[in-house]
């Protein structure tokens, strides 16, 4: 298997440590560095600032459960994938295809024949093509995989050899045993939860997170005459600001038209709740992404839901974007309002 960096085991003493960090895939700078393969696939999918990341570990383990949290983190996940075909999904995807994920996440298993070997030689083809790959093991220790397993009642791919479970689990933690000892990253995963587990893995990848945030928020306007969204993580009431209702010329209009818009933030304390707002709003979303969350609704309100709830979350929507967050609009109630 090709070298790698000595791999670095994270055990729940170290989940807030900061000594752990996953090496960026070393990538070509033109096709004679990729390999033809990659020339000819057009613009690569792995560049410096785009990572191929492989995991794989022990059955039971929690793999799909990071492949979950990577993919929440804007990661383009497959699972499943023969190691084989790892060079071939590198240069069939393409950065145009993929341009609003961080990077290429593929995950495998020991259900393929010869899958140690085979790793290795995919391994090898992609560093060929100036690609290096950060290699992700999950482990847990015998007793909590056993125990996983009885509570799942799922059988582990070895028993299929006519193993037991006990000797099933031993026979794939050897045979493994190369994978993980050039691993760039071991996380054993034996006494995390799934939100432990969500927090470690997304401030292990935060060095290549770039300056998109992890945190997916949601923005509703509503009319509290309607009721207030039963999904809604943080509420505003605006019934306190000056009503375009009651102006004949923005009456007919919603918050998406410059003049209510204009009427709402500059008429009372319209620009001043705003300028609050979005400073509240940038001391409480990293506390939030620092404890796992990935996503948050954030409901603004008025009387009908259509002229101060909309022109408010519009001008919030693009503060937000303006700080790197994913932010989504739905106006909920504005055509009823």
């Amino acid at each position: 298997m090709p070298t790698k960096a000595t791999p670095s085991d994270i055990s729940p003493a170290q989940a807030e440590s900061d000594a752990v960090s996953v090496p960026l895939p070393a990538t070509g700078k033109g096709p004679e560095a990729r390999g033809d393969a990659a020339a000819e696939a057009g613009s690569p999918v792995a560049a410096a600032d785009f990572p191929v990341i492989i995991v794989t570990g022990l059955s039971g383990a929690g793999k799909s459960t990071v492949l979950n949290v990577l993919e929440d983190l804007r990661y383009f996940t497959v699972d499943g994938l023969p190691a084989t075909l790892a060079p071939q999904m590198v240069t069939i995807l393409n950065r145009e295809a993929l341009a609003h994920y961080q990077g290429l996440v593929l995950g495998m298993d020991l259900r393929e024949s010869n899958f140690v070997r085979n790793l290795e030689k995919s391994l090898e083809r992609l560093q060929g093509m100036g690609i290096r790959p950060a290699v992700v093991f999950i482990e847990a220790n015998p007793a909590v995989l056993n125990r996983r397993y009885a509570t799942t009642r799922r059988p582990h791919p070895l028993e299929s050899e006519g193993m037991g479970l006990e000797q099933a689990l031993e026979q794939e933690r050897l045979r493994l045993a190369p994978v993980r000892e050039t691993a760039d990253l071991v996380v054993d995963t034996s006494t995390y939860s799934i939100h432990d587990l969500r927090r470690v893995i997304q401030k292990k990848w935060s060095s290549i997170q770039g300056r998109i945030r992890s945190l997916r928020i949601n923005i509703v306007t509503f009319g509290f005459k309607y009721g207030v969204p039963a999904d809604a993580d943080l509420v505003f009431d605006l019934r306190f600001l000056p009503n375009p209702y009651f102006v004949p010329d923005l009456r007919p209009l919603s918050g998406l038209d410059e003049p209510v818009a204009r009427y709402v933030l500059e008429a009372g304390h319209g620009d001043a709740f705003l300028a609050r707002l979005v400073d509240f709003l940038h001391f409480l979303l990293p506390q939030y992404e620092a404890e796992g969350r990935y996503r948050l609704t954030i409901a603004i309100g008025c009387t009908g839901g259509r002229h101060r709830s909309v022109a408010v979350a519009e001008a919030l929507l693009r503060a937000l974007k303006k700080s790197d967050y994913a932010v989504s609009m739905e106006h909920r109630h504005m055509e009823l309002g």
